[in-house]
This record gives structure tokens, sequence and C-alpha cells, in this order.
């Protein structure tokens, strides 16, 4: 945005710049002209007095007239170098002065003016038929510091340079101005651009110049309104995920306690059908409130709303022995051999991101492995960087629906058990979170599924 502002404000200072040194050349140019006119007409006023200064024949037809020079003639040729004469007869014969001016005679008794180069000089040649003592003569006199043709030798270092010079440092000038006056503008892009998804802050207008003002004014509103109903969908969301773990949690535990009641008295076909009833109404409503646990920490894990917490230094090992006694009641009760296999690793990590993230990839190897079978957790250095790994000798995942596991609610058909989908993409979203990823392959003997996260380096 600034550079934009930069190039145009630029050509639209610089253009006039340039169009005033062309109108100061053509003036000049003009300038010059007008001196050469004049010039002329000085000329053709010396020529009638340089024929009346003729006062007498020489001697013999060989010796030159006499002549007593006008002043203002005389004036005229002082300097040989730029002004020069020529008296010549009918015949084409130069009676006196510089015979290189002996070129043939006007045919008629109007003066004739013209440029002619000799030595290296432009001069400026009037030729005319005037009356004398020695009869009719051409007279021709000759400037050499004809206005016109010193401009053009000095158009290069008199106008051209000096005018480049002037726009280039104009342009320099204008340059340093247009970048001090648009910083502002500037540091507000970049403090914009450094802001994180989450700040939505109003700048401070006092620290914007008056131009741009109305724009911080716009922005400020903006980030207002996208505010207020973030929170509002924060506060939604949030409301909605506790106000149903509430009276689920009430409603699993009677339901518990009738399940029990019921497994206590079987003896009745009826009390037998309800107790299969009250078993259905359990297994659902611990799928509603596992379900409702798992869009509040998917709620919770994006990766956009944590990127501005700060992360704390996280014991690995310590995280992965809490999963293990969390989980070994379930573990034993279907005989499964939970186990673990943990180095000593620190890293930097939201602990409670990454406890869910072990919780729901142990709870799936648990929940999905045969009985009697082999779930172990496992932590630390591998290739340079920690990891996080569950690995269980379970049924596994076909390669080609590896990925889409890590979708959110999909799930692989004919998957056996209790599930919403969510496990593997809240785990997915944690290592995002953590700049890290997820990589699920088969475990050991190319039995079950190791899932791995491996932080970043």
């Amino acid at each position: 945005m600034a550079s934009g502002l930069r190039r145009r404000l630029l050509v639209m200072l610089i253009a006039p710049l340039v169009l005033l040194a062309l109108l100061n050349s053509w003036l000049d140019y003009r300038s010059a002209d007008n001196v050469a006119i004049q010039q002329d007409q000085r000329l053709l006023s010396l020529v009638p007095l340089l024929a009346d200064s003729i006062i007498t024949r020489g001697d013999s037809k060989t010796d030159k007239p006499v002549l007593l020079l006008a002043p203002a003639v005389q004036e005229f040729l002082e300097n040989p170098q730029t002004a020069a004469y020529a008296i010549v007869d009918p015949d084409g014969t130069v009676l006196a002065g510089e015979t290189w001016l002996g070129a043939l005679p006007p045919t008629t008794a109007e003066p004739e003016i013209h440029s002619e180069e000799n030595g290296g000089v432009t001069w400026r040649i009037v030729r005319q038929r005037q009356q004398s003592v020695l009869g009719e003569v051409i007279v021709t006199l000759a400037d050499g510091s004809d206005p016109r043709q010193q401009w053009a030798r000095s158009i290069l270092l008199k106008v051209l340079l000096p005018n480049l010079l002037l726009v280039a440092l104009a342009a320099f000038a204008v340059g340093w101005a247009v970048e001090r006056a648009l910083r502002p503008l500037t540091e507000l892009r970049d403090a914009v651009e450094r802001r994180s998804p989450k700040d939505l802050t109003a700048i401070d207008e006092a620290a914007s110049p008056e131009e741009v003002r109305p724009l911080v004014n716009s922005l400020n509103r903006l980030f207002g309104l996208v505010n207020a109903q973030a929170e509002s969908q924060r506060r939604f969301i949030a409301d909605a995920a506790h106000q149903l773990r509430t009276p689920l949690a009430g409603l699993q535990a009677q339901v518990e306690a009738w399940a029990q009641a019921a497994k206590a008295d079987p003896s009745q076909a009826t009390v037998q059908l309800r107790a299969d009833q009250v078993m259905k109404l359990q297994g659902a409503t611990r799928r509603t409130s596992q379900l409702a646990n798992q869009l509040l920490a998917l709620s919770r894990a994006d990766v956009h709303t944590l990127q501005s917490q700060p992360m704390e230094r996280v014991d690995l090992k310590q995280v992965c022995e809490a999963m293990l006694e969390s989980h070994l009641d379930a573990a034993t009760a279907r005989q499964i051999d939970l186990g673990l296999d943990a180095q000593p690793v620190h890293v930097l990590a939201h602990e409670w991101l990454l406890r869910e993230l072990l919780g729901n990839l142990v709870d799936n190897a648990v929940k999905y492995t045969h009985d009697g079978g082999t779930v172990t957790i496992r932590c630390g250095h591998r290739a340079g960087n920690a990891f996080l790994e569950v690995e269980d000798d379970g049924p596994g995942i076909a390669p080609a629906e590896r990925n889409r596991v890590l979708e959110r609610f999909y799930r692989v058909r004919g998957t056996q058990g209790e599930g919403n989908g969510l496990g593997l993409a809240i785990a997915d979203e944690i290592a995002h979170v953590h700049h890290g990823h997820l990589e699920l392959n088969p475990g050991a003997q190319d039995q079950g599924l190791r899932v791995t996260m491996t932080f970043a380096g």
C-alpha cells in the first residue's frame, strides 16, 4: 500500500519538474532566437555603413580600396574571431576583406541572409548590393557569434545537464520527503500485521496522522464488531457445553444407578427387559457426555485462538504416567496390557492440551484393542525431536483411511464400539497448535496402529 502511494506521489511530483525543465529549454531557445533576429537586423544596418566607408580606389587595380570605417563598423570588426567582412565587385573579385566570403553575388538589390560554416565556426552572413565611390559593389558582413548556434553548442552543458541534475536532486528530495511522510502509515500497517487473530483491541488514533484517522476509526469499528461477534460465539459454545455437561452428568449417574439395580435382580423377564433398556440408555448418555466433552476440547484446542497464549515447560514423562494411571482400570477390566516406555524429556507446550491429546489416543487404543491385547505409551527423543506415541496391536487402520480418520466426525466403516469420530481430529488439532504433526503407522509386525506426535525441533 505504502509502496504504491510512494510511486504515485513521486510520479505526480517529478512529472511537473520534467515539464518545467523542457519549458525552460524552450524558453532559452526562444530567447536565443530573439537575440539572433536582433543580430540580423544589426548586420543589415551595418551593410550601408561599410559601403559608405570606402573613400577612394587604390593607386592601381591591384591595390585594395582605402576604407575609413564608421565607428559602428569598426566596433563590430574589433574581434576578427567573431566578425569578418568582404567587399566584392559584380564580377566576384574580392576587393577588400576575407576571400572566403567572395561567393556569387545576389542577383537582386534585396539582402541575402544565411548561415555558413567556415573554420569550425558557423557564421551568420549578410550580402547586399550597395552603391559606393567605386560604383556598385557587394558588401558582405559575417557574424560568428550567432546566439542560436551558441545555444545549440551549449544546450548539453548549460541547459540539459543542469535540468537533469535538478530533476535528479528533486527526485531524491521528494523520495526522502515522501518516505518520511508515509512512515506513520507504514508503521500502522506493520502494527496491524503483527497482531494475532485474537487481538482485536482498538488502534491508538493519536499515534496516526490526521489524514489516516478516518481509516483507523473504520478499523476500530470493524475490530469492535468482530470482537463482539467472536465473544458472543465463544460464550455461546462455552455455555452450551457447560449446560450440556451438568444434566448429562446427572442423567448418567441416575442411569448408572438403574443399571446397577437391574443387574442386582435379573430374576424376572420384565426386569431383564428393563435392564436391557437401561443399558442402551446408559450407552447413549455416555456417548452424549463424551461428545459434549470432546466438542468443548475441540473448541479450546483451536489453533487460531491459542497462538497468543504462552507455552510452558512440560515434562512428557509425567504426562504419560498420569495417562497410564487414569486408564489402567479400563485396560485391566479387559485384560489389556497397558505399558509405559517413557524417557525423561521436556518441551514447551500447553500441558492441558497434551493431556487431552494423549488421553484421546490412549482411550481409542484401549477401546478398539481386543481383549487381552497390548497398548504401550511412549515418549522420548527420536531423530533429535521429542515425541509422544501410543501403540496397540488392535485391528489398525487401512492406509487409504489414515488421512480421513483425522477429519472431524469421520469413522471407518464397520468400526465396532462407541465413538464420535473426534478423538483423532482433536489430537491432530493439538499437534498443529504445537507446530508438530501426527503420524499414523502400523504397529509392531505390521499389526495394530502406532500414532506418533513429533514436536518441531
